[in-house]
C-alpha cells in the first residue's frame, strides 16, 4: 500500500521560539517530559495559552496593501511568532495544527459549517464549508481542538463523545452532539455539532458542525479564497477580533472588537469595559493596548477607501 503523505512541520528551533512566546517552558513539551500520559494535559495547556496570546482577527483583509490572506505555513509562522499577530480560523488552526504535528501529535484537519444563528441568521441552519478544525488522536481517543473561533470557541480539547458537558469559560459550558442537520436530505448522515451555553441551566446553542472526513490543504485554499474575497463574506466588510484573557493560568474572560466597538468581559465577575472607536487613530490605539498588535505604516494605509475605514 502507498505510504501516508507527510505534512510540513516546523523546526525544533521554531517550536522552541513559539512555546517561549506563550510564556511556557519549551522543555515541558519536548523529549522525555512529554510522554504519552502527559500529552492531553500538555495539549490543553498549549490550547489555552494560544487562545490568550494570539487573537482571532481578520485585519489582513482591511489593513494591508493586498487585502489577502495566505495559508503558507512560513508566512503564518512569521505573522504569529515574529510579529505577534493573529488570524482567522484557517490561519489559526493551520498554524496550531502544524505546531502540534511538529511536537509529535497525530493531527487530522477537518472542515466545518458555521451555524447561521451565530451572525444573526436562522439558528437551525448552517452555512457552507467555511471553518477549519483539528482532530487530535491520543492513545486511540479523538479530541476536537479549535483555536480559530473567537470568543465562543472551545477552550480545551473536547473528546469526540456525545452529550458530555464540559466547563468552557466561567459558568459557561460546551458539548458535542452527533446529528443530521436540517438541510441534509440523507437521514443516515451524521455530523458532530459543537454547542455552547452561558450557564449550567441555559439553553444549548448550536455554533458549528463538523465532519471526521479529512480535508486537504487544497480544500482550504478554495475555502480561504471565498471567505476572504467574496463580498458576501462577513470577513470582507467587517473587522472581527477576539482574544481570551488569562489570569493565574486560567481563562477568565474575552477581549473582542467588531469594527469600532471594543469590549473586555470577565465572565465570573460580569465586569465589562467598553470603548467606541470613532477614528482610525482610536482603533489603532485599541489594537496596540488591548491586543498587543502594532501595524506597519503600509498596513495602516491599507484601510483607506475600505468600507471598514473609520473616518471620524
Amino acid at each position: 500500500p502507498p505510504s501516508s503523505p507527510r505534512r510540513p512541520t516546523y523546526t525544533p528551533s521554531q517550536i522552541t521560539a513559539y512555546i517561549r512566546s506563550l510564556d511556557l517552558p519549551p522543555e515541558t513539551f519536548t523529549g522525555q517530559q512529554n510522554p504519552p500520559e502527559n500529552r492531553l494535559r500538555n495539549l490543553a495547556l498549549l490550547q489555552a495559552h494560544q487562545l490568550a496570546t494570539y487573537p482571532f482577527e481578520n485585519l489582513s483583509l482591511h489593513y494591508s496593501p493586498t487585502h489577502t490572506i495566505s495559508l503558507d505555513l512560513d508566512v503564518l509562522y512569521g505573522k504569529y511568532v515574529e510579529r505577534r499577530r493573529g488570524g482567522y480560523c484557517m490561519e489559526n488552526n493551520a498554524f496550531f495544527g502544524t505546531v502540534l504535528r511538529s511536537l509529535g501529535y497525530e493531527v487530522t484537519s477537518v472542515g466545518g459549517r458555521v451555524c447561521m444563528g451565530v451572525n444573526g441568521g436562522e439558528a437551525g441552519k448552517f452555512g457552507s464549508w467555511g471553518h477549519m478544525i483539528n482532530i487530535i488522536t491520543i492513545a486511540g481517543e479523538k479530541y476536537m481542538v479549535d483555536v480559530g473561533f473567537g470568543g465562543n470557541g472551545p477552550t480545551a480539547p473536547l473528546l469526540l463523545e456525545e452529550d458530555t458537558a464540559r466547563a468552557r469559560l466561567g459558568p459557561g459550558q460546551m458539548r458535542l452532539v452527533r446529528s443530521k442537520i436540517e438541510e441534509q436530505t440523507d437521514a443516515e448522515q451524521r455530523l458532530w455539532i459543537y454547542q455552547i451555553r452561558h450557564s449550567t441551566d441555559g439553553e444549548w446553542e448550536p455554533t458549528y458542525c463538523f465532519t471526521e472526513t479529512e480535508f486537504l490543504p487544497q480544500d482550504y485554499e478554495m475555502m480561504n479564497f471565498w471567505t476572504s474575497q467574496n463580498r458576501c463574506s462577513l470577513f470582507t466588510y467587517s473587522i472581527l477580533m477576539a482574544k481570551m484573557i488569562m489570569e493565574d493560568g486560567r481563562l477568565v474572560g474575552t477581549v473582542t472588537m467588531r469594527d469600532g466597538e471594543a469590549k473586555k468581559r470577565r465572565v465570573e465577575t460580569g465586569a465589562v469595559e467598553s470603548k467606541t472607536c470613532k477614528s482610525e487613530n482610536e482603533r489603532l490605539q485599541v489594537l496596540r493596548e488591548w491586543f498587543g498588535i502594532r501595524l506597519t505604516q503600509e498596513e495602516e494605509r491599507g484601510i483607506r477607501g475600505m468600507v471598514t475605514e473609520l473616518k471620524g
